[in-house]
């Protein structure tokens, strides 16, 4: 058995699928890798536009209570994955929640940057965006991107 980071990442992902093993063949025939998982199992997804996501991924990498950031080019928006429960309490403009009862895609951990990819994948520890630390860092990107001459 493959004993490396990015097992443990496949493992820790698939381990929040009803069944971890037909996850993981998925993943592996499908040509986008992707596999749809239950939110609320293992964590919620914070789903948030991407020029607020990609700017407040910036400003979370690095900093503890980070964990693994999604982007999805095609509906330009970037999901952080957070504690279960988080999205049935979260309130914030334009930031949608995928908890109990949702299904997200996923994709594998290990493939590619075409498509929906991982900014940062999970590292197989369990580690989540601390919910406080990411309101934060939202409410900061928010401020940043409202200067004149913001990027786009």
């Amino acid at each position: 058995m493959d004993i490396t980071p990015a097992a443990d990442a496949v493992a820790w992902l698939a381990a929040a699928a009803p069944d971890p093993e037909a996850c993981r063949r998925e993943w592996e025939r499908s040509a986008p890798g992707i596999a749809l998982l239950p939110a609320g199992r293992c964590w919620d997804v914070l789903i948030v536009p991407g020029r607020l996501g990609r700017t407040s991924h910036r400003l979370l990498d690095g900093l503890p209570g980070a964990g693994p950031v999604l982007y999805d080019p095609g509906d330009d928006t970037v999901g952080f994955l957070v504690p279960i429960g988080t999205a049935a309490r979260w309130i914030g403009t334009g930031v949608r929640g995928a908890g109990d009862g949702s299904w997200v895609p996923v994709p594998h951990p290990r493939r590619g940057e075409r498509g929906l990819h991982w900014l940062v994948p999970p590292d197989g520890s369990g580690t989540l965006a601390d919910p406080m630390v990411l309101e934060l860092v939202l409410h900061e990107a928010a401020a940043r991107l409202a200067e004149p001459g913001a990027p786009l």
